[in-house]
Formats: structure tokens, C-alpha cells, sequence
């Protein structure tokens, strides 16, 4: 069903559309491509969120997790603070940060899938638009996206001579810049952005008060070349790559030393000390981490436009590179440092055919995928592993650090096919139906080793000549070969020009894989299939929703309700120190309601509740999954009126997340109890759109909330909960200068 109605209010978290007799400040129409074919959002029987790359701009929005915000039950997760990110929609998220594990969220940027949560932490600058797709999306995108989809397209080259420069100045010495130019004919155009950013950080060592953690020195470059040699061809080269170099693994330490309590007041025996001054955003840490990321890839995108279909060819290869390390014990003392180590390399082809008939219309395609994984984790820890060489009576390397080091491998090989139909049965009903058939093979080798590190400080921290007295403690291989099908049967009715409702079944898939433990020697594990690997996950969503215009056009009012039945649930779990994913079973409902308003000219109104219980087998005891809080709500309100030869604009966001837990447990360590997060900006824009001034204060409230823990308790382990905080108050102003367009 394709229909096109100019006169609908488009809510930007939920894709609707903005007419202009209501003079709203940002909102317009969005179309999307979320069924592989541009459409309007308000023609899609899915639930989405949505905005332009005006919408971002005039939002205030240059980041993922500011994005995810407005969209309800939706929300950004860092299992590793600033280094890496991962989306949690629907209560469907993971907290793993073992790079080898992909997220039940998938992540696309220009249609390319980025597989590794350590490539995730991008920039968002000369954006087109952002697509967040609710529910499983497995039918028509490539891979793992039982939980939904993010979609990041990036504004593309055109013929006409256009750009724009944008600076940045803020709290914590903040400096950002970004820009665009582009340009070209008919026949070839091209267009070259750029971004850099950096600020001091806002994490105090008192050890060291001159280098502050969590600070920014990031760079991305994008080249991006079109040609369109015939009418109905064009060829869009891709090439990009970008750099991030901080300083960080921050975590508050919080004495933990019985089991699942925390005990702020106590002495930590294991570590000998405590951290009870009161301030989140300190510590004493005697060997900060850092997180060193490289990515770069190239993609060919063709589409070839023929009389009775279209298509269209994606061709890419992305690599990450990644070293990290943080101070995990965070503490004086040399205890416990943590290493991750990635080395991806990524090839995908998809080849997808599509188009319209007077009956019905439909699309087909292939993809494949090979992703060659070369990692490593692991753990400098002098006190805990020192002790083996002494066992053994391997003489000690003098200057050297003993720890873990398990290197790993890994090898997918995945190819699937996919199509889906959409048949109108009359005027106002469609029915459709689609399905996907995946074949994935896996290969898997895993060492756990006892090492002695030369240089702890080097960032080939286990390259062969940085290490000695090597000892092999244990090692596991294995492999897979999953079959997994997903699947899509909805009918969607146009009940009037300003109601569509829908409903369905859809199939949703997560493939199987391996785990790669840390700390494998507290407790025990046994190195075997049963441990190490875990069968794919089949995800039943049922799922009814409507899409409406109400109040004569002056609102939009949007909701869904859903069923998920899972089957092989990969939950994730922490013991001791690992980080450990086993098949189990989970159901989950839920429901959404969005609301957009628009009464007066230039008055903007964004509100969004999401309710969601998921419900996870624990060894027979159900319990609530990671990083899934029962409510989610959001509100926006902005007002633009003319003023200074212009148009001024006033804005406040808000965001609240109920309780939720970062561990299956439940217990008081992994526990955040709810926060409200403010955001306030003033923004002015010239009457020809050339100049925009923004300032704004993220966090208002200087709200102390808690977006990860890792619970170390009892004096068993280390005796500490790892408390990561989001950021605090934090204050900046921009200014945007646009030519041409």
C-alpha cells in the first residue's frame, strides 16, 4: 500500500507529517525506507522514529544517545562508557562487551550492517536521516535484529554546489568542529565531510589531576562520489574512516564486600582502600586505560532503474581496530586491569531486486556476509595470577606484570535470502507477507594463557615480543552451522485518510555463538560446548498499532501493543568477573503511545510513554532482563516566534527511565532506581537558513545516574561494585554557518 497525503502533522520520533498550514518550527514530511522502498512513515504499518538531518540540527540532536531519547522505549546502553555503545529497544538489549558478540539491535549505516559494538561510538554529523525501527526486522535487513534497528543515512552528493561549517565550544574545554562541501553535474558529483572533537574529560584522577578521563579526541572523514552515467543508473562510492584516542575506563568504586550489598562505609580488605568522599565523578586510579579505535571501510552502491523493477547492488568492506584498557579495580593499588583487543575485518554483498505491479508490490535479494575476528581479552593481574608461576616453579621476568591473556578467533560466513509481497485485497486492506532463510557457519578457537607482560602500558599489549613465561591454562574449539528462518505475515488497514491500523506476526532470529570468558579461573568453567557455546534465538512477536491524525490535524496520535515469545533466549549474565551468554527461556509485553501536537504556529510538542515487562528464566526463578526498565517516557516542547531578524526558538527535552537492572541477579549492586535527565537550549536562525546559533545545557539537573555496574562483590572476587556514571551537567554553545542548497 503506497499512498502520499500532504496534509498530515508528522511527529519526528514517530514519522508523521508536519503540513504547512501549521507553520511548525522543525517537523516535516519523512519518508523512509524501512520496507526497502522510500515510502511516508505514516504508510508503514511498523512501529518508527524518525528524524531529517534538519530535524537534527534544529533538535539540538549530534549524538546516538540524544536520538534514541525521543523515540519511546528506546534507549543507548555503553557497557564500556565512552568506548563502545549498543541500542536497547523494547527491553531487548545486551550488555555484553566482548567485542565477538553482536547486538539484538542492529546498527546500519548507508544500508551496511556494523557488526562490532566497538565500531558503534560514531559521530553524527551531514546526516540525511535516522530510521529506529520497534520489533523484529529480520525479514528484509541482513542480520541480527530480533530487538529492531537503527538506520543512519548520510546525506548523499548532489549537483548543486552546497556545504556548511559548524563550531562547537563547551564546558570541559570542549571544541568541536564539523563540515560539509559538495557538489558536481549531472553525471558526476561528490561530497567530502569532515569532524573533530575533543574536550578534557570529566573524570578526576586525584592521582594524577592533570589528565582527566573520559575526555574526547575523536576525528571521522567521509568521501563519497556519484556517478550517474544514464538516466537510470547511478554508482555512489563510499570511503570513510575515523580515529578515537582517550583516556578512559573510568568506575567509581563502591566497597562491595558481602555478596551482592553494597558497602560504601567499610574498608575493602582485598583492595585496601575505600572511595567514600561522595563524588561520582573522582577516584584514584594508579593506571587509567585507554580506548584506541580505528575504523575504515569502502562500499559501492549501484541502482539500476529498469521499466518493471529496480536494482540494487551494495557492496562494502569495513574493518575496526580497537585496543582497550581500564583500571578496573579502580583503586591506588595494581590489581585488576581489563583488556579488550579487536581486530575485525568485514565483507557484505547484498544484491536486492524490487518493484510495483497494478496487483501487488514485492521485493527479493540476497546477502552475504564474512566476518574474519582476530581478538583478545584479558586481564593484568599481578596478585591474582603471579602466584602460578610460583606453583609451577617458572622463574619470574624482572619488571614484568603477570595476567590473563586469551586470544581468540573467529570465522562467520553467513548468506541469506529474503523477499516480501504486499497484496492489496481491496482499497483500504493489505496483506503482507515475507520471509527470509539464513545459513550461518561459525568457527571458533580460544586459548586462556598465563602471560607475563613486558610493557603493561604498550598498546600491542599481547603481541608475541611484549610477552613471556607463557602457559597455557586451557583452550577450546568449535563450530556451528545454524539454519534460521524469520518470517512476516501483517495486515494493515486504512480504516479513513487519517487512520491506518495494523497488526501481525513476525519472526525474528539472533544467530548462535561463542563465548569468550575473561577471568576463567573464579570460579572454575568448564571449557566445553555446553559453556562456551549457545544456539541461536527465535524471538515470536505479536503485534497490533494504528498511525492517526486527530483534532482536525492538529495532532497525531500513534500506538502499538505487543507480545514477544521467545525460544533459545540468549540472555547474558555475569559470573564472578565473566561475562557469560546461555539459551533460556523469556516473554515479554509491552505497549507504546506517542503523542505530537502542534496548537499554535511555531509551538512543537513531542510526548512518548512505553511500558515493558520481559520476563527471563533464571534456573527456574524469573527474573527482569539487562538494561530493560518497565516505563520509558519522553517529552519535548519547543516554541520558535520571529525576533532578531530571525526566528528564536526555546527548547527543554526530558527523559525518565524507571528502575532497571545491569545483571540478571537483581541484587542491590546492579540495581539503578530511576532517573529524569533535562536538556535546554535557545537557538537562533537567520530568515534565509544561512546562520544558526544554539547554546545549550545538557543535564540540567546535574542528575547522578547510573548507566552501567559490574558487580565484583564479595571478598571472594575483589570486593567492589564498578559503578559507571553518565555524564553531569554540561554546558556549550554553536555556531552553523550553510551556503548554497
Amino acid at each position: 500500500m503506497i499512498r502520499s497525503k500532504p496534509g498530515l502533522l508528522a511527529l519526528a520520533t514517530s514519522l508523521a507529517v508536519a503540513p504547512a498550514y501549521l507553520q511548525a518550527s522543525v517537523l516535516e514530511e519523512v519518508f523512509v525506507t524501512a520496507t526497502k522502498r522510500e515510502q511516508s512513515s505514516q504508510d508503514v504499518g511498523i512501529a518508527i522514529s524518525a528524524y531529517t538531518g534538519n530535524q537534527l540540527e534544529q533538535l539540538g540532536f549530534d549524538n546516538a544517545q540524544q536520538v534514541t531519547a525521543m523515540a519511546p522505549g528506546v534507549h543507548t546502553i555503553q557497557p564500556n562508557g565512552e568506548a563502545n555503545y549498543a541500542i536497547a529497544i523494547r527491553g531487548v538489549a545486551s550488555s555484553d562487551f566482548t567485542t565477538n558478540v553482536e547486538s539484538p539491535v542492529a546498527l546500519y549505516v548507508d544500508e551496511v550492517y556494523v557488526s562490532q559494538m566497538s565500531g558503534a561510538g560514531f559521530m553524527l554529523f551531514d546526516m540525511e536521516r535516522v530510521e529506529i525501527l520497534r520489533g523484529p526486522q529480520g525479514t528484509l535487513f541482513g542480520r541480527n535484529a530480533t530487538g529492531g534497528l537503527v538506520h543512519y543515512i548520510t546525506r548523499k552528493p548532489t549537483a548543486e554546489f552546497d556545504g556548511y561549517v559548524k563550531g562547537t565550544v563547551g564546558d570541559y574545554d570542549q571544541f568541536k568542529v564539523e563540515g560539509a562541501i559538495g557538489g558536481g553535474n549531472e553525471t558526476v558529483s561528490a561530497r567530502l565531510t569532515a569532524s573533530y572533537h575533543e574536550n578534557e574529560g570529566y573524570i578526576t584522577n586525584r592521582l594524577d589531576p592533570g589528565n582527566k578521563l573520559n575526555n574526547a579526541d575523536d576525528q571521522a572523514v567521509r568521501l563519497q562520489v556519484l556517478f550517474s552515467p544514464q538516466e537510470n543508473l547511478d554508482i555512489l562510492f563510499n570511503a570513510r574512516m575515523s580515529e578515537q584516542d582517550i583516556r578512559t575506563g573510568f568506575f567509581e568504586n563502591v566497597s562491595s564486600i558481602r555478596t551482592g550489598e553494597l558497602t560504601p562505609d567499610e574498608f575493602n580488605p582485598v583492595l585496601e582502600y575505600i572511595d567514600n568522599d561522595g563524588d561520582v565523578y573522582a577516584g584514584d586510579y594508579d593506571d587509567p586505560g585507554f580506548n584506541d579505535v580505528e575504523t575504515n571501510g569502502f562500499s559501492a552502491t549501484l541502482n539500476w532503474r529498469f521499466d518493471n523493477f529496480n536494482l540494487t547492488s551494495i557492496s562494502d568492506i569495513s574493518n575496526v581496530e580497537r585496543a582497550y584498557v581500564e583500571d578496573s579495580d579502580a583503586s591506588p593499588g595494581s590489581v585488576f586491569n581489563l583488556f579488550l583487543l579487536t581486530d575485525a575485518e568485514q565483507l557484505s554483498q547484498e544484491l536486492r531486486l524490487d518493484g510495483e505491479t497494478e496487483s501487488f508490490n514485492w521485493v527479493a535479494g540476497l546477502y552475504y556476509m564474512d566476518l574474519q575476528i582476530n581478538d583478545a581479552n584479558g586481564a593484568i593481574t599481578e596478585p591474582f595470577i603471579g602466584p602460578v608461576y610460583d606453583e609451577i616453579g617458572i622463574g619470574r621476568t624482572p619488571g614484568a606484570e603477570a595476567g590473563l591473556d586469551n586470544p581468540y578467533t573467529s570465522e562467520l560466513e553467513s548468506i541469506s535470502l529474503f523477499g516480501q509481497v504486499d497484496v492489496p485485497l481491496s482499497n483500504e486492506l493489505t496483506l503482507i507477507l515475507g520471509g527470509r532463510y539464513i545459513q550461518d557457519e561459525k568457527d571458533f578457537a580460544y586459548a586462556t594463557k598465563a602471560v607475563e607482560f613486558l610493557d603493561p602500558d604498550s598498546r600491542a599489549l599481547n603481541a608475541a615480543s611484549n610477552l613471556s613465561n607463557v602457559v597455557e591454562l586451557a583452550a577450546y574449539e568449535g563450530s556451528r552451522k545454524d539454519r534460521e528462518w524469520s518470517a512476516r505475515v501483517q495486515l494493515d488497514w486504512m480504516a479513513s485518510d487519517d487512520l491506518l491500523v495494523y497488526g501481525g506476526w513476525n519472526r525474528g532470529v539472533r544467530g548462535g555463538g561463542f563465548n569468550a570468558p575473561i577471568f576463567p579461573l573464579s570460579p572454575p568453567l568448564d571449557y566445553n560446548d555446553a559453556t562456551m557455546s549457545y544456539d541461536p534465538e527465535q524471538l515470536d512477536a505479536f503485534e497490533i498499532g494504528f498511525k492517526s491524525t486527530v483534532a482536525g490535524g492538529l495532532a497525531q496520535l500513534n500506538g502499538a501493543a505487543y507480545y514477544y515469545d521467545y525460544a533459545d533466549y540468549q540472555a547474558f549474565n555475569i559470573i564472578g568477573i565473566d561475562t557469560i551468554t546461555f539459551n533460556t527461556d523469556a516473554e515479554s509485553v509491552g505497549a507504546e503511545l506517542e503523542l505530537q501536537a502542534s496548537p499554535i504556529p511555531g509551538l512543537d510538542i513531542l510526548l512518548g510513554a512505553a511500558w515493558n515487562d520481559i520476563d527471563v528464566d533464571l534456573n527456574g526463578r524469573t527474573v527482569a532482563s539487562v538494561q530493560s526498565p518497565e516505563w520509558n517516557l519522553n517529552a519535548l516542547i519547543r516554541y520558535e516566534w520571529p525576533a532578531l531578524g530571525g526566528k528564536l526558538a526555546v527548547q527543554a527535552d526530558s527523559v525518565y527511565r524507571s528502575e532497571h537492572y545491569f545483571a540478571l541477579t537483581e541484587a542491590e549492586t546492579v540495581t539503578e532506581s530511576g532517573y529524569t535527565l533535562t536538556n535546554a537550549s535557545l537557538s537562533w536562525t537567520s530568515t534565509d537558513l544561512r546562520w544558526q546559533a544554539t547554546a545549550f545545557v545538557k543535564n540540567l539537573t546535574d542528575e547522578e545516574y547510573l548507566v552501567q555496574t559490574f558487580d565484583l562483590s564479595g571478598l571472594d572476587v575483589f570486593g567492589i561494585t564498578e559503578q559507571y556514571f553518565g555524564r553531569p551537567r554540561w554546558w556549550g554553545m554553536s555556531l552553523r554557518y550553510n551556503w548554497g542548497g
